[in-house]
């Protein structure tokens, strides 16, 4: 699959946590699949409606993680809570994709994000890792939804 990236990109995430929550200039939206929704709710043993809310014509996302005061509801002493399990949007973070006719994808990046410009430089591998980890999420949806992204 064609993709472009920010060649030269560094980034090392602070654990600083604003990923998680909203700040003064922006809402975090959290968005998730319905098999993320899933495997959180089963192995962290919680309902899904305890921590998710739906949502319609967000392509193939069902869900958005619920906030208390404006901070997800995993998020616990500045540290997710369920790390190992956090969403495709999550561990994109502070990058996004996008489609772009005719190019294929492209990822993108924040600037808020006090991680951007530390840490090593980013290759084409963690980019496609990043891809792979999507595609394997993807399947997990339901046929007419995968496309849409």
């Amino acid at each position: 699959m064609r993709f472009e990236y920010p060649k030269g990109v560094r980034f090392r995430c602070l654990r600083c946590s604003l990923c998680c929550m909203d700040t003064g200039s922006r809402e975090r939206r959290i968005l998730l699949l319905e098999a993320e929704a899933r495997r959180i709710s089963e192995e962290a043993s919680i309902g899904i409606e305890k921590f998710v809310l739906d949502v319609e014509d967000e392509g193939p996302f069902k869900y958005v993680m619920r906030k208390e005061n404006g901070r997800c509801v995993f998020l616990k002493d500045n540290l997710c809570s369920i790390y190992e399990l956090r969403p495709v949007i999550c561990r994109f973070y502070p990058f996004k994709l996008e489609r772009v006719l005719g190019r294929g994808l492209r990822f993108s990046y924040t600037e808020e994000c006090p991680g951007i410009g530390r840490g090593p430089r980013l290759s084409r591998t963690y980019f496609e890792e990043l891809l792979n980890y999507l595609r394997e999420n993807l399947e997990k949806a339901p046929r007419n939804d995968r496309s849409q992204i």
